[in-house]
């Protein structure tokens, strides 16, 4: 890929022709935003920053390797280095001038762990290596001054430290919760309100109109393409970092009121010591966010409660006074789920292909959840995922003549294995019978490399 500046200097008629190419591939856009703003002189250089050379390697390499799909224009992240060699001059013009179109964003829908739909946009590969080259350079501009309880999507934070801090709290004696759950946050954010807020520390008239027109750009669904005058789609590298510029506003408000609190992205739990002040925490916040942000609290999935009564970022927490943390159960029936779907499809499969695509869930899912101090849910999740693999092979076995053989060869004597053969149960009742965890023991899985989310979590704390 070559960012070459002295492309960038090329005659004016080139450059003319090179926005009119822009103009051309852009969907979703005003042209008379591009048009009108143009001649605007911008008071820093930031754009200059954006497009520099180094900054869109950077991006480049980041963008390569988050991989991800095709936005509407169907070009793939592999073929995007060709693309730049001949169309980047073009873009890099059209970025410095301000007149820069993105493309529409292609929606797709996702299931929600706690039930219905999410709809994500997922912009083109160019447009996704622009948001990345701008946040990039906007993102320490903001990152000095957000808030120490704000965890979600920034440098050297997770979700596990706010867990640890959301622990630390009710051992400080905050033993309630407020659990605030923004309604539809993505798709309500007002674009007037964001854009004030960027503007604070965003000079550079063409990086606000081009912020703008991200915001505005239109969402392809079944072909038909929709404009957007509220809401900021999931899917692009800019989408987080507008994400918590807007909600910094309530980071401050709950700073100034002295709350302690947790918040990882639009997920925000404010611990107090009492239910009349959960309660009115509640209230209070609810106003404030309708008032000063012009977002709505989901009122069925917010509560006031006790911390073990709720979850937070997939873990929840013991009633002792040290509370201890665990994981919340929609969190073990989600990989329940996920394990029973796998194991369908390996029917057909040999056995280590299933248990090779189950140790990419079961190391993901145990990193996530290493800070777990209640291991019992562990080994009963291990004993439980043998029972489905030792299901699994009695299914495949099919026939008493190849279920006797197979445990004949797995050492049980030839009465045996044919009384376990023809006993005419179901396939879930031998996978737990004491034939099948005899002759398929855990050394048996341990030997094909099946993971031990009990193991895992010991080599953790090993290591930690």
């Amino acid at each position: 890929m070559k960012f070459d500046e002295a492309q960038a200097r090329e005659s004016e008629t080139q450059a003319e022709g090179n926005e009119q190419y822009s103009l051309k591939y852009a969907v979703g856009a005003e042209d008379s935003t591009a048009t009108t703003e143009r001649t605007k002189a911008p008071t820093r250089s930031m754009m200059e920053a954006i497009v520099e050379r180094g900054n869109m390697r950077l991006a480049y390499q980041r963008v390569i390797e988050n991989k991800g799909a095709p936005g509407i224009d169907g070009l793939r992240v592999d073929e995007l280095k060709d693309w730049l060699k001949q169309h980047w001059p073009a873009v890099r013009v059209a970025l410095l001038k301000g007149s820069y179109l993105p493309q529409a964003v292609r929606a797709v829908s996702i299931a929600k762990p706690s039930g219905g739909t999410r709809t994500l946009g997922i912009p083109t590969v160019v447009d996704r290596l622009i948001q990345q080259a701008m946040l990039q350079v906007m993102g320490p501009h903001w990152e000095p001054h957000f808030s120490e309880s704000s965890y979600g999507f920034r440098p050297k934070r997770s979700a596990q430290q706010a867990v640890k801090a959301a622990q630390a709290y009710i051992h400080a004696g905050k033993r309630y919760v407020v659990d605030m759950d923004l309604e539809k946050f993505f798709d309500r954010v007002n674009h007037d309100i964001v854009m004030s807020k960027v503007a604070y520390r965003v000079k550079d008239e063409r990086v606000l109109q081009l912020i703008r027109r991200y915001l505005e750009s239109g969402i392809m669904q079944e072909g038909v393409v929709t404009q957007r005058s509220e809401g900021t789609p999931q899917g692009g590298p800019l989408s987080p970092l507008l994400s918590n510029i807007l909600l910094d506003t309530l980071d401050r408000e709950l700073t100034k009121r002295g709350h302690m609190f947790c918040r990882y992205a639009d997920d925000c739990n404010i611990y107090v010591a009492s239910k009349a002040a959960a309660e009115h925490a509640m209230h209070s916040l609810t106003k404030f966010l309708k008032e000063a942000l012009r977002l709505e609290v989901n009122r069925d999935k917010s509560a006031c409660a006790r911390p073990w009564e709720r979850k937070f970022l997939g873990y929840s927490f013991t009633h002792h006074t040290k509370a201890k943390l665990k994981i919340a159960p929609e969190s073990v029936q989600r990989l329940r789920e996920s394990v029973r779907e796998c194991c369908r499809r390996g029917r057909g499969r040999r056995l280590t292909s299933t248990i090779n695509d189950l140790n990419q869930k079961l190391r993901g899912w145990m990193s996530y959840f290493r800070l777990t101090e209640v291991k019992g849910v562990l080994e009963e999740l291990d004993g439980w995922i043998r029972r489905k693999l030792r299901c699994l092979l009695w299914r495949q076995w099919k026939r008493s003549f190849t279920r006797a053989k197979a445990l004949m060869k797995r050492g049980q004597n030839e009465r045996g294995a044919w009384t376990s053969a023809t006993n005419g149960r179901g396939a879930w009742w031998n996978a737990g019978a004491s034939h099948m965890n005899t002759a398929f023991a855990k050394s048996y899985f341990d030997r094909l490399d099946l993971c031990s989310l009990m193991d895992s979590h010991r080599r953790w704390q090993t290591q930690s």
